[in-house]
């Protein structure tokens, strides 16, 4: 008894330490220290985040009769593969990695890098890719430390190519035909051939980390998002790939703190790119893929001698009928040309260019179409900024626009698929306002006659929804979450986005969520200056415990391009440094915006 006073006293003093909190009562001093102290300090840092154990990287089987996707059981961070049978229901772990998998002891330091640039914080498996096989095997390709593993549903994993932490294999990726698998060693680029199992080196003379091939530099991954460095073409007859010639940039010494040794363990050198200095200088070469003669692109982004309109290779798509495009912009990345290449020669056409007064936002919605108008290749959809909200338009071979496909005040953020056969296009926008995040369907070929109609909402429940539709057109994924419920997935019809199954769900009743005492901040809209709606958060101490305002408060802005952080989600629910400073009787004000 006399050691629980002791510490009860011990709480007391610290529940005294704001001015703005009520006086503790011998109520309060009568509990555990356990239940006086609601929220350690070690929940900031803790990972997964609270509902965020939840099942990821989820996608269908080429013949979509599975969904696999990425869980941890028991809530870490160390995940395995997982499946579920549509048809029988039945759920069943489809790989667990043989060598334990990735933890943050046998990573490369290139691995390590890639991590940190993609904020990846997963550990054991991080990614798998389905193999396009025979109707009657399915098989998943999982990159390890160890190596590249092959799993087939009804066989032991099988490591098809080994690593090494001194020559890892990075960026593997399957073919589309299946027929091969593409990665990065030493940094060059290699070709494996799945069914004869031979490698391939595709690429030569990459001189150590200063010029590399099939690899994304810093300013790509860190920036612009765009972690590869090389595609397949959608035939999977050529490969396209990065050349980043990073000689002009000067190294930066970054010292480990409170590290007692010396060398390679106490500092990193990385050649950094800093600001109003030159850049790497990205070349974009073509090789086929049962090998051969390279040829080069024109184009050389970082050249000085350009007026800086091509200094950053922002992203590479291919279109069918083996037709490159890339995107690149200026250094302000206030202008975006997209570059159509004949890779027989390397000659260019300038595709469409974007100009705008103050920034180009990149984007993923760059959708090459199978038939095209009149039933040929070269047809497009591209998301533009240029009536001040994001939105499709449906572009001919040569580029010309033809017409909308959206409108309005509000934006799209992801073209999710394309359906060319019935004519529709699915994406997720903000439609029903700037907080939630919807998957609507819209015509791909509107009537110029008719006005434009509004598109058609598939998904139900306030908050944001993340999908994945299956390769059919008939089902898709839906990842839902708002700020009172955790990510919930469910299986829904394509059609009208009925309900099929439920998948996982979670209830905010779990021991972890009643010990947090997590409440969910308060959407505060305002008006700037010029009528811009602003949305803003409002974390608020308990009036029970605190007493009345006003409180100490903290402060929190953001006001850059490519962010809209405000919004009816469980990610704001669950910032756990702003629970823990509102647990402390302070109030918490966050106000992120990017202008849409």
């Amino acid at each position: 008894m006399q050691s629980t006073n002791s510490s009860n006293k011990k709480c007391l003093k610290r529940s005294r330490s704001f001015p703005n909190e009520m006086p503790a009562t011998d109520t309060n001093v009568s509990k555990p220290l356990e239940d006086c102290i609601l929220f350690p300090v070690e929940e900031i840092v803790q990972y997964p985040l609270p509902g965020y154990g939840s099942p990821t990287c989820i996608s269908f089987s080429p013949d979509d009769s599975l969904v696999t996707y990425l869980h941890s059981p028991n809530q870490t961070l160390y995940r395995k593969v997982f499946v579920l049978d549509l048809k029988s229901g039945k759920q069943d772990l489809f790989f667990s990695p043989p060598d334990g998998g990735l933890d943050e002891n046998n990573l490369s330091a290139e691995e390590k890098l890639r991590r940190e640039r993609s904020r990846e914080r997963g550990l054991g498996v991080t990614r798998y890719e389905w193999i396009k096989a025979s109707a009657k095997r399915k098989v998943i390709m999982v990159p390890l430390p160890a190596g590249l593993y092959l799993k087939d549903q009804n066989a032991e994993p099988e490591l098809e190519l080994a690593s090494t932490s001194s020559s890892p294999v990075l960026d593997p990726h399957i073919s589309p035909d299946g027929t091969r698998l593409a990665y990065v060693r030493d940094n060059e680029l290699h070709v494996l051939n799945l069914l004869y199992h031979e490698s391939k080196q595709l690429t030569t003379g990459a001189d150590g980390n200063v010029i590399t091939h099939g690899l994304a530099e810093y300013i790509a991954q860190e920036e612009m998002e765009r972690k590869n460095g090389y595609w397949w073409s959608l035939d999977s007859k050529y490969i396209a790939f990065t050349q980043v010639d990073s000689s002009g940039i000067p190294l930066f010494r970054i010292m480990h703190q409170g590290n007692s040794s010396i060398g390679p363990q106490a500092e990193e050198d990385h050649a950094y790119p800093f600001a109003g200095g030159a850049n790497v200088k990205v070349r974009l070469g073509v090789v086929p893929t049962n090998g051969g003669q390279i040829t080069w692109m024109d184009l050389l982004c970082g050249e000085k001698d350009k007026e800086n309109e091509e200094e950053y290779l922002g992203r590479v798509n291919w279109m069918h009928g083996s037709i490159l495009t890339a995107q690149v912009m200026n250094r302000s990345h206030s202008k975006l040309k997209i570059l159509k290449f004949d890779i027989k020669t390397g000659q260019r056409n300038v595709l469409l260019v974007e100009e705008h007064d103050t920034w180009i936002n990149l984007h993923d919605c760059f959708v090459p179409l199978d038939k095209g108008l009149n039933r040929t290749n070269g047809a497009f959809i591209w998301a533009s900024e240029k009536t001040g909200f994001r939105h499709l338009y449906l572009h001919d071979t040569n580029g010309v626009c033809l017409g909308p496909i959206t409108q309005g005040d509000w934006l799209v953020e992801q073209v999710a698929g394309v359906n060319e056969v019935t004519g529709l296009v699915y994406f997720t926008g903000t439609l029903d306002g700037p907080l939630e995040s919807h998957l609507y369907c819209a015509k791909l070929f509107p009537d110029a006659n008719s006005p434009l109609q509004s598109p058609l909402r598939l998904t139900n429940g306030r908050g944001k929804h993340a999908v994945v539709l299956d390769h059919q057109m008939q089902r898709f994924i839906d990842i839902h979450d708002s700020l009172v419920s955790p990510p919930r997935i469910s299986l829904c019809s394509l059609h009208d986005g009925s309900l099929i199954m439920h998948l996982f769900d979670q209830p905010v009743s779990v021991p972890r969520f009643r010990k947090l005492h997590l409440e969910s901040p308060e959407i505060i809209q305002i008006q700037a200056q010029d009528g811009t709606a602003l949305y803003g958060q409002l974390y608020k101490p308990d009036p029970m415990k605190f007493g009345p305002p006003p409180y100490r408060t903290m402060i929190e802005v953001y006001g850059g391009p490519s962010v809209q952080l405000v919004c009816d989600s469980w990610t704001n629910t669950v910032d756990m440094r702003a629970q823990y400073l509102r647990s402390k009787g302070i109030l918490v004000w966050k106000l992120f915006t990017d202008g849409q």
